[in-house]
């Protein structure tokens, strides 16, 4: 028992001996060392910390430093969890990440509804409307946070797509670039909106709609959490002579073939705590493009887009999002093919069953989260490999309200919701699971009386 008693004081002198040392107004961090991290270069690593060796930090600032670096760390989503620890001697502070890997090369097996989402595909109930392939997804190539990307798919929609990223080009390790390939084919098309319903065409033989593109992007990257775009995209998009014939104005001039060049400038500040599903945080997005039509298939086409979202933390279990987001579109003649507003990746949640087209839109978004469970690991015993075995799980209850409205000068009159104030809201039950997994059933009533339950798979916000 003495002996037990003079190791604990004997350990309690040594913890108050280091920390008295770190008790001086500024600290030095003379090493950072990295675990864990078998294939990621540390050269990735080490673009993402708010600080470097030799630098010199205000100690009061330390903690929030390191924090903030393992927050950057994480949303690079190359690893399950990151943790670091310190020791502080003398003003010297030598500092240790540890990560653990994920599997970074993702064949995921393509099973999809050929529609917008789920619930529109339920309307129609119809098992020939689906897409099967293959999506693969190899991350981390090279271990540089390179990220390769072929889609294989066939079924009801036909698409071919090849992508290639690197991150860092130069030796300040701040440029990056992209490039691209697509082709896209479909048994049917959406060739007209009457009463905010698409019509469709379908042909039994040949393709009424073909879509190739390749595109180039240079990326200006401060961090993960700042990034500054410029895109340039070639397309080609032609359609059958019958989707002339039944919308002239599907392209404009009653054009059946259309080539075109698209330039974008774009910004991103993510400052949100985890990319998946933010609690904390905030986030902005800015956009301006520029498309000129070759040959004279199109009149100039210019959109403009921005998004803010803020996330607050209320209390223990509590949090509040609130954002909006708009988009001008601003051309001469409007082809129907490039009316879209609200109805595909921007919504307001109860009208999943119809798109509201037009020029412009406006949409506002707020709800309140509760935190029903948070499990940071479930071990899986019967797996020996570390990067499948342990599965977090965090489920959430979501009360949420949406807003938003629509201008069409050009194709609102035989649309009722467009030129109108959508609003929504309801209940969700949200959960978030392996390898950034969000799934997500919602209860929602709009305006118009609607109501339902609605499933989707990304985070609404």
């Amino acid at each position: 028992m003495l002996r037990i008693s003079f190791l604990g004081i004997l350990l309690l002198l040594c913890c108050v001996v280091q920390a008295a040392s770190c008790q001086v107004p500024e600290v030095v961090v003379h090493e950072v060392n990295w675990e864990g991290n078998d294939i990621t270069k540390e050269q990735v690593l080490l673009q993402e910390l708010t600080f470097a060796p030799g630098d010199t930090i205000p100690a009061e600032e330390l903690e929030a430093r390191f924090e903030e670096s393992r927050k950057r760390l994480f949303n690079l989503r190359l690893f399950h969890y990151v943790s670091y620890s310190y020791t502080c001697q003398s003003g010297q502070v030598q500092v240790t990440y540890k990560v653990q890997e994920r599997f970074y090369l993702y064949p995921f097996p393509i099973f999809d509804f050929a529609d917008r989402n789920f619930n529109a595909w339920l309307e129609k109930k119809d098992w020939g409307r689906i897409d099967y392939g293959i999506n693969l997804i190899k991350r981390n190539f090279r271990g540089r946070n390179e990220e390769v990307r072929l889609r294989v798919q066939r079924g009801f929609n036909k698409r071919l797509e090849l992508s290639y990223r690197v991150p860092y080009i130069n030796r300040k390790h701040n440029l990056g670039f992209e490039v691209g390939a697509s082709d896209y084919r479909s048994r049917t098309i959406n060739y007209n909106t009457l009463r905010n319903k698409q019509y469709f065409l379908e042909q039994e033989e040949g393709l009424p709609i073909k879509r190739t593109a390749f595109f180039g992007t240079l990326i200006h990257r401060q961090s993960v959490q700042r990034q500054e775009l410029f895109r340039l995209v070639y397309g080609q998009e032609t359609i059958a002579d019958t989707v002339a014939q039944v919308n002239p104005e599907y392209f404009t001039r009653a054009e059946t073939e259309r080539q075109y060049m698209r330039f974008e400038v774009a910004k991103v500040i993510n400052l949100r705590n985890t990319f998946a599903y933010p609690l904390t945080g905030s986030y902005f997005e800015a956009a301006i493009g520029q498309t000129f039509f070759l040959n004279n298939t199109g009149s100039p086409l210019t959109i403009i887009r921005a998004k803010y979202v803020d996330y607050l933390k209320l209390s223990d279990k509590y949090y509040y999002s609130v954002g909006a987001e708009g988009q001008l579109k601003l051309s001469q003649n409007y082809a129907y093919t490039d009316n879209t507003a609200l109805g595909f990746r921007s919504l307001v949640r109860g009208y999943e069953l119809y798109v509201v087209g037009g020029q412009h839109y406006g949409l506002f978004k707020q709800g309140v989260t509760r935190e029903l469970l948070n499990i940071k690991s479930i071990r899986l015993k019967f797996i020996d490999n570390p990067k499948f075995n342990n599965i977090p799980l965090a489920v959430y209850l979501n009360a949420f309200s949406d807003a938003g409205y629509t201008i069409d000068n050009v194709y609102g009159k035989n649309n009722p919701l467009t030129n109108r104030l959508l609003v929504g809201g309801g209940l969700g039950l949200h959960v978030v699971t392996f390898y950034d997994m969000v799934l997500r059933l919602e209860y929602s009533v709009n305006r118009e009386g609607d109501r339902g339950f609605y499933f989707s798979g990304r985070f609404p916000f």
